[in-house]
């Protein structure tokens, strides 16, 4: 028998390695509490410290740490060769359940059911994390101790920007090669949009909008004649015209061969229009309609492609509202400002080469194991793209499911169970065998 074949014969022969695991996570509610904060919801410490003593009866060297207060992230590490280390990453923190009377099952029960197991972040993504950890634990079963680094990281706050990742590459959690469990549906997805997010504030000239028509009509050149007002909300209206015509442009001519076409596309995503900038940056009066706003304040959701540096995409979207500011003399002397960053969210873009040794990895396995899997780019955003802006080749495999992010979410138990071969496999290949 190869390596491959006794860990899968052992992943066969434990099927319920990875399902009770995934189901004694779901079993802790772990909503991010930036979305809802509540009693008995917020439980992140307890899924990292199950996570933990899982891996160190694993044989791995674990170390904890509190990115926010009661948000712990769990990093386990087995020592070895540097040239073929790995980092399996999931997230542990899911989003609210939502509306329960829609749920048929308990959404923090781990119910299976018909080939499914049901719960919130089933899919999203205990049980990729769980995946990875018993991919793990099945290699050590069959005997097999491994040559490179493998590091597993269970981070938090993936689903309110990433900033578990975040820390966790910031503080050297690195390595060659890392594969982030997120669910692919029968997919190899070596490739990822970057994502900014980016505040656009506009300057207007208040004033009362009784007076509005001396502000928008021909006026008499007399002595006395009152300083007219400038509307930053109809300034805004014609720059949400000349970003939907760059939105366009963009997208007719950026294109990547694994991702739909148009990806790279700018959202308004919030507006807010007043008087006056309070110490957040909004404006400070936003309910008296009789004054003439003189701020304007838009936050855009900005993607661009994976073969995109996200230095050019902010230099090319300072030099469009530049051009917009010269169209007119009071927004050229009143210039349009643009804040990168807006809440500390920033993803890089991940394009990890189709041939690259851990892409081909994962495509083979999954492949022995039925049809060949389709290679494409994801849609949206993970936390490889932290991984990746850190030099780290990053690929994302997972199981499938479905209700992620709404109801009734669950992961099927079979691509669940092919989920953790195809991840043990991929593990031989780049750790390799000692």
């Amino acid at each position: 028998m190869t390596t491959k074949d006794k860990v899968w014969d052992e992943i066969d022969s434990t099927p319920d390695r990875v399902l009770s695991l995934t189901q004694e996570m779901v079993r802790i509610p772990s909503v991010n509490p930036k979305f809802e904060k509540k009693q008995g919801l917020n439980n992140e410490t307890q899924v990292a410290a199950l996570v933990a003593d899982r891996l160190k009866s694993g044989g791995f060297e674990t170390e904890s740490w509190e990115v926010f207060p009661d948000r712990p992230n769990v990093v386990g590490t087995i020592p070895g060769n540097e040239d073929k280390s790995l980092i399996l990453c999931g997230h542990i923190d899911t989003v609210p359940v939502g509306n329960q009377a829609n749920w048929v099952v308990d959404p923090f029960g781990g119910e299976i059911k018909d080939g499914k197991l049901f719960g919130r972040g089933t899919v999203d993504m205990k049980a990729g994390l769980a995946a990875c950890i018993a991919a793990v634990e099945s290699i050590k079963a069959a005997g097999i101790t491994l040559d490179g680094r493998l590091s597993i990281h269970a981070v938090v706050d993936e689903e309110a920007g990433g900033f578990g990742a975040m820390d966790a590459v910031a503080k050297g959690h690195l390595a060659r090669n890392a594969i982030i469990a997120e669910p692919t549906w029968d997919k190899v997805i070596p490739a990822e949009g970057g994502l900014e997010w980016v505040r656009v504030t506009i300057t207007g000239r208040s004033g009362h909008a009784g007076m509005r028509y001396n502000d928008i009509f021909p006026q008499p050149g007399v002595e006395g004649r009152l300083t007219p007002a400038i509307n930053a909300i109809e300034i805004a209206a014609r720059f949400l015209a000349a970003l939907k015509e760059f939105e366009a442009s963009r997208c007719r001519n950026n294109y990547h061969p694994l991702c739909p076409p148009g990806l790279s596309t700018i959202n308004p995503g919030v507006i807010h229009g007043g008087v006056g900038l309070d110490e957040d940056g909004l404006p400070l009066i936003r309910t008296n309609p009789a004054m003439t706003p003189d701020r304007v304040v838009l936050d855009l959701d900005l993607k661009f492609l994976p073969h995109e540096a996200a230095a050019d995409v902010r230099a090319e979207f300072e030099a469009f509202v530049q051009a917009f500011d010269a169209l007119d003399p009071w927004t050229k002397e009143h210039p349009t400002k643009v804040m990168w960053e807006l809440g500390g969210l920033h993803f890089p873009p991940m394009d990890t080469p189709v041939d690259h040794p851990l892409v081909q990895s994962l495509v083979t396995h999954h492949t022995a194991l039925g049809k060949a899997p389709e290679i494409r780019g994801f849609d949206a955003v993970t936390d490889a793209a932290h991984y990746s802006g850190a030099g780290v080749t990053s690929c994302i495999y997972g199981p499938s499911g479905d209700g992620f992010h709404g109801d009734n979410e669950y992961v099927d138990v079979a691509s669940l169970h092919k989920s953790t071969k195809v991840i043990a496999a991929a593990i031989l290949d780049i750790c390799g065998p000692r």
